[in-house]
């Protein structure tokens, strides 16, 4: 049997999992169904908002599941009635048993990271923000533990020094798209050989975990390395954003995010949080071993701008400064 021969249920959410399914779609495999996230209100009018994979899916008149349970009894019938070889999942959540088991074939997932490092909700974003100098993505069968099982595919690819999550995302996309079609492919004759992470372990390839980001935790500390601290802002850019408080000469205090942003170690002492600017061209923020020079700022409730458009509407900036609690 060959892969366009198989049934297959798409699984999957945001955009990076649309280039999959559309690798899938027009590349002619049977795409007898997609399951994705429910329909929700977004933004300041609570507008219906309807997930990247689910309108890709429309478009193309495929079926389309959106449980809020997938332990619910009507989903479950309605998910086995597809009749699914195998099931290919791509950023979505997290899947019982009696769902991932279903096909003859099983259910694999493609995961942004060269597991078994970074298991969990953000590895783009953690591999970045450890400076790390190559990621890549991977095919997996899943099982009882959250990104453990065994290993289809992996494939390499560079993280640039100043490539932000946004770039490696696309990258990674656009590269994974590639695999899913490889692991179908693979996994249809029945015979694709797969290494257990557990074999990777033994060789010296430790596993570590990649949590989901929340908004405290984006907060910079100005007393840590200058190169550390670029790490994290092009590692949270341009979501869900590195950003810092600010506090005023006068007393004013507001905050803001940083988009982007490059280092400068110097051999002197500078006093973290420090601004210096000329108030034109250029923002420095001090840290223990140099400056971080800004290139693209939002002040909370203001639009992102590049630094001099920032500087032209922000008088006397070198008596603000900038704290890390």
């Amino acid at each position: 049997m060959e892969g366009k021969d198989l049934r297959i249920v798409f699984m999957g959410t945001p955009g990076f999992a649309v280039a999959s399914l559309k690798a899938l779609v027009e590349g002619g495999y049977k795409v007898v169904g997609v399951v994705t996230a429910p329909d929700k209100p977004s933004g300041r009018g609570q507008k219906i908002s309807e997930s990247p994979v689910k309108q890709y899916a429309v478009q193309k008149g495929l079926k389309v599941l959106q449980p809020e349970k997938l332990k619910d009894t009507a989903f479950l019938s309605n998910l086995e009635a597809l009749g699914a070889d195998l099931q290919v999942v791509v950023a979505f959540r997290m899947l019982p048993e009696l769902v991932w088991a279903m096909p003859r074939l099983g259910t694999f997932n493609l995961h942004a990271s060269l597991l078994p490092r970074y298991r969990g909700a953000a590895p783009i974003n953690w591999a970045i923000i450890n400076g790390d100098t190559e990621t890549g993505v991977t095919t997996f069968l899943l099982q009882h533990e959250i990104d453990t099982g065994s290993i289809i595919f992996q494939e390499k690819t560079e993280i640039g020094p100043d490539e932000n999550v946004e770039a490696v995302h696309d990258k990674l996309m656009e590269i994974g798209a590639r695999l899913v079609i490889k692991t179908v492919d693979a996994l249809a004759p029945g015979n694709v050989k797969m290494i257990s992470q557990e074999e990777l372990i033994k060789k010296g390839i430790n596993p570590s975990h990649a949590p989901k980001i929340f908004k405290e935790d984006c907060l910079i500390n100005w007393k840590t390395d200058v190169t550390r601290i670029k790490n994290f802002i092009r590692g949270l850019s341009p979501y869900p954003a590195a950003w810092t408080n600010l506090y005023s000469h006068d007393g004013k205090t507001g905050s803001a995010k940083i988009f982007r942003a490059t280092a400068e170690t110097v051999a002197y002492q500078i006093t973290p949080g420090s601004i210096y600017s000329d108030g034109k061209a250029f923002l420095k923020i001090g840290c223990i071993n140099g400056w971080i020079n800004v290139k693209e700022i939002q002040l909370a409730g203001k639009k992102r701008m590049d630094i001099d458009e920032f500087l032209r509407g922000v008088p006397r900036i070198n008596d603000w400064r900038c704290l890390s609690e």
